[in-house]
Protein backbone atom coordinates (compact mmCIF):
# COMPACT_ATOMS: atom_id res chain seq x y z
CA UNK A 1 0.00 0.00 0.00
CA UNK A 2 1.94 3.53 -1.02
CA UNK A 3 0.26 6.49 1.07
CA UNK A 4 1.23 9.54 -0.11
CA UNK A 5 3.68 12.10 1.54
CA UNK A 6 2.74 15.23 1.95
CA UNK A 7 6.03 16.92 1.65
CA UNK A 8 6.62 14.92 -1.61
CA UNK A 9 5.73 18.11 -3.66
CA UNK A 10 8.62 20.41 -1.28
CA UNK A 11 10.94 17.83 -1.79
CA UNK A 12 11.08 18.22 -5.88
CA UNK A 13 10.67 21.75 -5.52
CA UNK A 14 14.24 21.72 -3.66
CA UNK A 15 15.38 19.00 -5.94
CA UNK A 16 14.71 21.98 -8.74
CA UNK A 17 17.09 24.69 -7.17
CA UNK A 18 19.99 22.88 -4.58
CA UNK A 19 22.84 20.63 -6.04
CA UNK A 20 22.28 18.50 -2.53
CA UNK A 21 18.78 17.66 -0.99
CA UNK A 22 18.96 15.62 2.55
CA UNK A 23 16.38 13.67 3.27
CA UNK A 24 16.03 13.15 6.91
CA UNK A 25 14.00 11.37 9.92
CA UNK A 26 13.78 8.64 11.90
CA UNK A 27 14.61 4.70 10.55
CA UNK A 28 11.93 3.13 9.11
CA UNK A 29 9.99 6.41 8.70
CA UNK A 30 9.80 5.76 4.56
CA UNK A 31 12.62 7.77 3.63
CA UNK A 32 13.57 5.05 0.86
CA UNK A 33 9.28 4.44 -0.28
CA UNK A 34 9.33 7.98 -0.69
CA UNK A 35 12.82 8.44 -2.52
CA UNK A 36 11.87 5.26 -5.19
CA UNK A 37 8.24 7.10 -5.45
CA UNK A 38 10.02 10.22 -6.49
CA UNK A 39 12.38 8.41 -9.14
CA UNK A 40 9.75 8.26 -11.92
CA UNK A 41 9.56 12.02 -11.60
CA UNK A 42 12.77 13.32 -11.92
CA UNK A 43 13.60 14.61 -15.29
CA UNK A 44 17.60 13.30 -15.40
CA UNK A 45 18.60 9.92 -14.70
CA UNK A 46 19.57 8.27 -11.41
CA UNK A 47 21.77 5.85 -10.07
CA UNK A 48 20.86 4.26 -6.35
CA UNK A 49 23.06 3.55 -3.63
CA UNK A 50 21.74 1.96 -0.48
CA UNK A 51 24.56 2.21 2.01
CA UNK A 52 22.64 -0.55 4.52
CA UNK A 53 23.85 -3.12 1.36
CA UNK A 54 27.89 -4.65 1.25
CA UNK A 55 27.68 -3.81 -2.67
CA UNK A 56 26.82 -0.43 -2.96
CA UNK A 57 28.82 0.85 0.21
CA UNK A 58 32.11 -0.83 -1.63
CA UNK A 59 31.38 0.85 -4.80
CA UNK A 60 32.17 3.83 -2.75
CA UNK A 61 35.35 2.83 -2.01
CA UNK A 62 36.99 4.93 -4.69
CA UNK A 63 34.08 7.22 -4.08
CA UNK A 64 35.78 10.49 -5.84
CA UNK A 65 36.28 8.34 -9.00
CA UNK A 66 32.58 6.65 -9.12
CA UNK A 67 31.12 9.66 -8.67
CA UNK A 68 32.51 11.58 -11.03
CA UNK A 69 31.67 8.60 -13.35
CA UNK A 70 27.99 9.26 -12.97
CA UNK A 71 28.13 13.21 -12.79
CA UNK A 72 25.45 13.59 -15.59
CA UNK A 73 22.92 11.72 -13.22
CA UNK A 74 21.55 12.37 -9.97
CA UNK A 75 22.95 10.18 -7.40
CA UNK A 76 20.89 9.12 -4.80
CA UNK A 77 22.22 7.99 -1.39
CA UNK A 78 20.18 6.00 1.32
CA UNK A 79 21.57 6.20 4.23
CA UNK A 80 24.79 8.10 4.26
CA UNK A 81 25.52 8.66 7.78
CA UNK A 82 27.06 5.08 7.23
CA UNK A 83 30.12 7.15 4.74
CA UNK A 84 30.48 10.57 6.41
CA UNK A 85 33.44 11.17 4.19
CA UNK A 86 31.15 11.26 1.33
CA UNK A 87 30.31 15.10 2.28
CA UNK A 88 33.52 17.37 1.77
CA UNK A 89 33.59 15.37 -1.69
CA UNK A 90 30.33 16.41 -2.58
CA UNK A 91 31.47 20.31 -2.26
CA UNK A 92 34.33 19.80 -4.31
CA UNK A 93 32.70 18.17 -7.20
CA UNK A 94 29.70 20.71 -6.80
CA UNK A 95 32.18 23.80 -6.96
CA UNK A 96 33.74 22.10 -10.54
CA UNK A 97 29.94 22.08 -11.88
CA UNK A 98 26.79 23.13 -9.84
CA UNK A 99 23.43 22.62 -10.67
CA UNK A 100 20.84 21.83 -8.78
CA UNK A 101 20.03 17.88 -8.21
CA UNK A 102 23.19 16.15 -8.54
CA UNK A 103 22.74 14.84 -5.04
CA UNK A 104 19.67 13.48 -2.85
CA UNK A 105 20.90 11.94 0.04
CA UNK A 106 19.03 10.43 3.18
CA UNK A 107 20.07 9.54 6.78
CA UNK A 108 18.58 8.48 10.29
CA UNK A 109 19.78 11.60 11.85
CA UNK A 110 19.75 15.88 11.95
CA UNK A 111 22.71 17.31 10.03
CA UNK A 112 23.96 17.95 13.68
CA UNK A 113 24.65 14.24 13.82
CA UNK A 114 25.44 13.80 10.02
CA UNK A 115 29.43 15.56 10.82
CA UNK A 116 30.89 17.81 8.58
CA UNK A 117 27.50 18.73 6.49
CA UNK A 118 27.44 22.32 8.07
CA UNK A 119 30.63 23.22 7.04
CA UNK A 120 31.74 21.34 3.72
CA UNK A 121 28.28 22.16 1.86
CA UNK A 122 27.12 25.60 3.56
CA UNK A 123 24.79 27.07 0.91
CA UNK A 124 24.90 23.80 -1.39
CA UNK A 125 22.19 21.85 0.82
CA UNK A 126 18.97 21.95 1.69
CA UNK A 127 17.14 19.78 4.35
CA UNK A 128 13.80 18.34 4.54
CA UNK A 129 12.19 16.15 7.36
CA UNK A 130 10.00 12.99 6.81
CA UNK A 131 8.54 12.35 10.30
CA UNK A 132 6.05 9.29 10.98
CA UNK A 133 2.98 10.27 9.59
CA UNK A 134 0.37 12.53 9.99
CA UNK A 135 -3.42 12.04 10.40
CA UNK A 136 -3.76 14.17 7.18
CA UNK A 137 -1.84 11.95 4.94
CA UNK A 138 -4.10 8.80 6.07
CA UNK A 139 -7.28 10.08 7.15
CA UNK A 140 -8.94 7.86 4.34
CA UNK A 141 -7.54 4.82 5.64
CA UNK A 142 -7.60 4.74 9.37
CA UNK A 143 -8.86 6.53 12.14
CA UNK A 144 -6.99 8.96 14.36
CA UNK A 145 -7.18 5.88 17.34
CA UNK A 146 -5.21 3.97 14.75
CA UNK A 147 -2.31 6.64 14.29
CA UNK A 148 -2.58 7.32 18.25
CA UNK A 149 -2.44 3.80 19.70
CA UNK A 150 0.10 1.93 16.52
CA UNK A 151 2.56 5.00 16.36
CA UNK A 152 3.32 6.53 12.26
CA UNK A 153 5.68 4.46 11.38
CA UNK A 154 4.26 2.83 8.27
CA UNK A 155 5.02 -0.81 9.12
CA UNK A 156 3.63 -0.77 12.33
CA UNK A 157 0.56 1.00 11.52
CA UNK A 158 0.01 -1.57 9.13
CA UNK A 159 -0.03 -4.47 11.13
CA UNK A 160 -2.80 -5.70 12.33
CA UNK A 161 -1.67 -7.99 14.92
CA UNK A 162 -0.60 -6.51 18.96
CA UNK A 163 1.78 -9.27 19.08
CA UNK A 164 3.53 -9.00 15.88
CA UNK A 165 3.56 -5.15 16.19
CA UNK A 166 5.17 -5.77 19.04
CA UNK A 167 7.99 -7.98 17.82
CA UNK A 168 8.00 -4.93 15.35
CA UNK A 169 8.73 -2.55 17.67
CA UNK A 170 11.11 -4.41 20.06
CA UNK A 171 13.27 -5.25 16.85
CA UNK A 172 12.88 -1.29 15.87
CA UNK A 173 13.82 -0.44 19.31
CA UNK A 174 17.06 -2.94 19.55
CA UNK A 175 18.07 -1.76 16.55
CA UNK A 176 18.39 2.07 17.18
CA UNK A 177 19.90 0.64 20.35
CA UNK A 178 22.74 -1.63 19.30
CA UNK A 179 23.95 -0.44 15.94
CA UNK A 180 22.19 3.08 14.88
CA UNK A 181 23.12 5.24 17.77
CA UNK A 182 26.66 3.50 18.04
CA UNK A 183 27.21 4.02 14.55
CA UNK A 184 26.13 7.83 14.66
CA UNK A 185 28.76 8.36 17.13
CA UNK A 186 26.78 7.82 20.73
CA UNK A 187 29.77 5.86 22.75
CA UNK A 188 27.66 4.06 25.47
CA UNK A 189 26.63 0.35 26.75
CA UNK A 190 23.17 -0.74 25.37
CA UNK A 191 21.21 -0.86 28.12
CA UNK A 192 21.83 2.05 29.67
CA UNK A 193 20.29 3.82 27.06
CA UNK A 194 17.69 1.71 27.11
CA UNK A 195 17.06 2.26 30.74
CA UNK A 196 17.06 5.78 29.71
CA UNK A 197 14.71 5.70 27.01
CA UNK A 198 12.24 4.01 29.32
CA UNK A 199 12.63 6.47 31.87
CA UNK A 200 11.64 8.76 29.83
CA UNK A 201 8.70 6.86 28.44
CA UNK A 202 7.88 7.04 31.68
CA UNK A 203 8.52 11.07 32.01
CA UNK A 204 6.83 11.71 29.17
CA UNK A 205 4.85 15.11 29.05
CA UNK A 206 6.26 16.23 32.58
CA UNK A 207 9.21 18.69 33.28
CA UNK A 208 12.41 17.35 32.30
CA UNK A 209 14.75 17.13 35.82
CA UNK A 210 18.00 15.98 34.50
CA UNK A 211 19.21 15.35 37.72
CA UNK A 212 16.59 13.25 38.83
CA UNK A 213 17.11 10.70 35.95
CA UNK A 214 21.03 10.75 37.05
CA UNK A 215 20.57 9.64 39.98
CA UNK A 216 18.33 6.78 38.48
CA UNK A 217 21.25 5.66 36.14
CA UNK A 218 23.99 6.75 38.65
CA UNK A 219 25.81 8.90 35.88
CA UNK A 220 25.90 13.09 35.84
CA UNK A 221 23.32 15.32 35.13
CA UNK A 222 25.74 16.61 32.25
CA UNK A 223 25.91 12.75 30.57
CA UNK A 224 22.03 12.50 30.66
CA UNK A 225 21.61 15.82 29.16
CA UNK A 226 24.40 14.63 26.48
CA UNK A 227 22.63 11.45 25.69
CA UNK A 228 19.20 13.22 25.90
CA UNK A 229 20.82 16.18 23.58
CA UNK A 230 21.97 12.82 20.93
CA UNK A 231 18.42 11.03 21.20
CA UNK A 232 16.73 14.48 19.88
CA UNK A 233 18.92 14.58 16.88
CA UNK A 234 18.21 11.14 16.11
CA UNK A 235 14.56 11.99 15.87
CA UNK A 236 13.91 9.70 19.36
CA UNK A 237 12.56 12.52 21.95
CA UNK A 238 11.37 15.95 21.78
CA UNK A 239 11.84 18.91 24.35
CA UNK A 240 9.30 21.39 24.04
CA UNK A 241 10.51 24.49 25.74
CA UNK A 242 8.95 27.20 27.85
CA UNK A 243 7.55 30.57 26.31
CA UNK A 244 8.95 33.17 28.38
CA UNK A 245 10.15 36.05 26.14
CA UNK A 246 8.81 39.87 27.45
CA UNK A 247 6.88 38.62 30.12
CA UNK A 248 8.05 39.61 33.70
CA UNK A 249 6.68 36.76 35.35
CA UNK A 250 8.26 33.32 37.78
CA UNK A 251 8.26 30.62 34.98
CA UNK A 252 9.18 27.74 35.16
CA UNK A 253 12.42 27.13 32.97
CA UNK A 254 12.57 23.45 32.56
CA UNK A 255 11.64 22.08 29.03
CA UNK A 256 8.92 19.16 28.97
CA UNK A 257 9.88 15.71 27.38
CA UNK A 258 8.61 13.96 24.84
CA UNK A 259 8.53 10.32 23.02
CA UNK A 260 8.66 11.70 19.29
CA UNK A 261 6.38 8.69 18.54
CA UNK A 262 3.59 7.25 20.40
CA UNK A 263 3.68 3.68 18.89
CA UNK A 264 7.59 4.13 20.58
CA UNK A 265 6.22 5.51 23.67
CA UNK A 266 3.10 2.26 24.16
CA UNK A 267 5.98 -0.30 23.20
CA UNK A 268 8.41 1.33 26.55
CA UNK A 269 5.17 1.18 28.44
CA UNK A 270 3.72 -2.04 27.61
CA UNK A 271 0.91 -1.05 26.39
CA UNK A 272 -0.53 -3.18 23.65
CA UNK A 273 -3.70 -1.52 21.92
CA UNK A 274 -5.90 1.21 22.43
CA UNK A 275 -7.87 -0.75 25.06
CA UNK A 276 -4.62 -0.64 27.24
CA UNK A 277 -4.11 2.59 26.85
CA UNK A 278 -7.05 3.95 27.96
CA UNK A 279 -6.90 1.65 30.97
CA UNK A 280 -3.04 3.30 31.58
CA UNK A 281 -2.54 5.86 33.90
CA UNK A 282 -0.15 7.55 30.80
CA UNK A 283 -3.01 8.28 28.83
CA UNK A 284 -3.84 11.72 29.22
CA UNK A 285 0.24 11.90 28.72
CA UNK A 286 0.30 10.16 25.88
CA UNK A 287 -3.15 11.92 24.13
CA UNK A 288 -0.98 15.21 24.68
CA UNK A 289 2.10 14.13 23.20
CA UNK A 290 -0.07 13.05 19.84
CA UNK A 291 -1.82 16.33 19.70
CA UNK A 292 1.68 17.75 20.01
CA UNK A 293 3.10 15.69 17.27
CA UNK A 294 0.12 16.49 14.93
CA UNK A 295 0.17 20.08 14.99
CA UNK A 296 3.77 20.69 14.90
CA UNK A 297 3.87 18.42 11.94
CA UNK A 298 1.45 20.52 9.96
CA UNK A 299 2.45 23.98 11.31
CA UNK A 300 6.26 23.29 11.35
CA UNK A 301 7.53 25.36 8.79
CA UNK A 302 5.41 28.24 9.90
CA UNK A 303 5.54 28.68 13.72
CA UNK A 304 7.66 28.22 16.83
CA UNK A 305 6.10 25.98 19.54
CA UNK A 306 6.52 26.00 23.76
CA UNK A 307 4.72 25.39 26.53
CA UNK A 308 3.71 27.90 29.37
CA UNK A 309 3.44 27.83 33.14
CA UNK A 310 4.84 30.20 35.74
CA UNK A 311 5.22 28.93 39.36
CA UNK A 312 1.89 30.44 40.27
CA UNK A 313 0.09 27.63 38.29
CA UNK A 314 -0.61 29.41 35.48
CA UNK A 315 -0.24 26.96 32.19
CA UNK A 316 -1.09 26.19 28.84
CA UNK A 317 -0.29 22.91 27.01
CA UNK A 318 1.12 24.35 23.66
CA UNK A 319 1.95 28.11 22.54
CA UNK A 320 2.12 28.84 18.95
CA UNK A 321 4.39 31.45 18.20
CA UNK A 322 5.40 33.60 15.28
CA UNK A 323 8.28 35.62 15.29
CA UNK A 324 8.53 36.39 19.04
CA UNK A 325 4.61 36.76 19.14
CA UNK A 326 2.90 34.09 20.68
CA UNK A 327 -0.10 33.79 18.13
CA UNK A 328 -2.28 30.98 19.56
CA UNK A 329 -2.42 28.77 22.31
CA UNK A 330 -4.16 24.66 22.69
CA UNK A 331 -5.16 23.39 25.86
CA UNK A 332 -5.10 19.49 25.23
CA UNK A 333 -7.74 16.91 27.37
CA UNK A 334 -8.83 13.59 27.15
CA UNK A 335 -12.12 14.18 27.72
CA UNK A 336 -15.52 14.55 25.95
CA UNK A 337 -16.71 17.41 28.40
CA UNK A 338 -13.08 19.36 28.86
CA UNK A 339 -13.29 22.51 31.46
CA UNK A 340 -10.46 25.18 31.94
CA UNK A 341 -9.44 25.88 35.41
CA UNK A 342 -7.87 28.58 37.05
CA UNK A 343 -4.27 28.76 35.76
CA UNK A 344 -5.33 28.28 32.12
CA UNK A 345 -7.40 31.32 31.86
CA UNK A 346 -4.65 33.35 33.64
CA UNK A 347 -2.19 31.78 31.32
CA UNK A 348 -4.25 33.25 28.40
CA UNK A 349 -4.66 36.70 29.76
CA UNK A 350 -0.56 36.91 30.17
CA UNK A 351 -0.36 35.93 26.78
CA UNK A 352 -3.04 38.12 25.36
CA UNK A 353 -3.95 35.60 22.06
CA UNK A 354 -6.35 36.08 19.91
CA UNK A 355 -6.41 32.41 19.39
CA UNK A 356 -7.34 29.49 22.30
CA UNK A 357 -8.19 26.24 21.82
CA UNK A 358 -8.98 23.19 23.70
CA UNK A 359 -8.47 19.92 22.09
CA UNK A 360 -10.42 16.79 22.73
CA UNK A 361 -10.76 13.20 20.66
CA UNK A 362 -14.00 13.93 19.58
CA UNK A 363 -16.01 17.26 21.04
CA UNK A 364 -18.25 19.39 19.37
CA UNK A 365 -17.05 22.33 18.65
CA UNK A 366 -18.51 25.67 20.80
CA UNK A 367 -16.93 28.38 22.33
CA UNK A 368 -16.69 28.56 26.17
CA UNK A 369 -15.60 31.49 28.83
CA UNK A 370 -12.50 33.51 27.65
CA UNK A 371 -12.94 33.44 23.87
CA UNK A 372 -11.96 29.53 24.15
CA UNK A 373 -12.91 27.82 21.68
CA UNK A 374 -13.48 23.09 22.10
CA UNK A 375 -12.82 21.38 19.00
CA UNK A 376 -11.90 17.87 18.18
CA UNK A 377 -8.12 16.84 16.77
CA UNK A 378 -9.41 16.51 13.18
CA UNK A 379 -11.86 19.75 13.55
CA UNK A 380 -8.47 21.83 14.87
CA UNK A 381 -5.63 20.01 11.88
CA UNK A 382 -8.28 20.00 8.98
CA UNK A 383 -10.04 23.44 9.51
CA UNK A 384 -8.46 25.42 12.01
CA UNK A 385 -4.93 25.00 10.91
CA UNK A 386 -5.81 26.24 7.51
CA UNK A 387 -7.72 29.30 8.77
CA UNK A 388 -4.92 30.20 11.24
CA UNK A 389 -2.33 29.78 8.06
CA UNK A 390 -4.72 32.22 6.00
CA UNK A 391 -4.91 34.72 9.37
CA UNK A 392 -0.94 34.82 9.77
CA UNK A 393 -0.41 35.29 6.27
CA UNK A 394 -2.30 37.95 5.49
CA UNK A 395 -1.30 40.19 8.49
CA UNK A 396 2.82 39.73 6.96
Amino acid sequence: MLIQRTIKTHLLELLGHFPVVGLIGPRQVGKTTLIKNLLSELEKNYIYLDLELDSDFKKLDEQELFLKQHEDKIVIIDEVQRKKSLFPLFRALIDQKRIPARFLVSGSASPELIRDTSESLAGRIAYIELPPFRLSEIINLFQYQDLWAKGGFPEGLLIKSDNIRKKWMGNFVRTYIERDLPLLGLKVQPLQIERLWRIIASLNGQLLNYAEISKSLGISSNMVKSYIDFMENAFLVKRLYPYSRNLKKRLVKSPKIYIQDTGILHYLLNINNLNELFGHIAAGNSWESFVIQQIIRELNEYFEFYFYRTHNGAELDLIIVKGITPFATVEIKLSSTPSLNKGNLIAADDLKTEYNYIITPESDDYLIKNNFRVCSLEKFLFYYIPYLKKKIFKSL
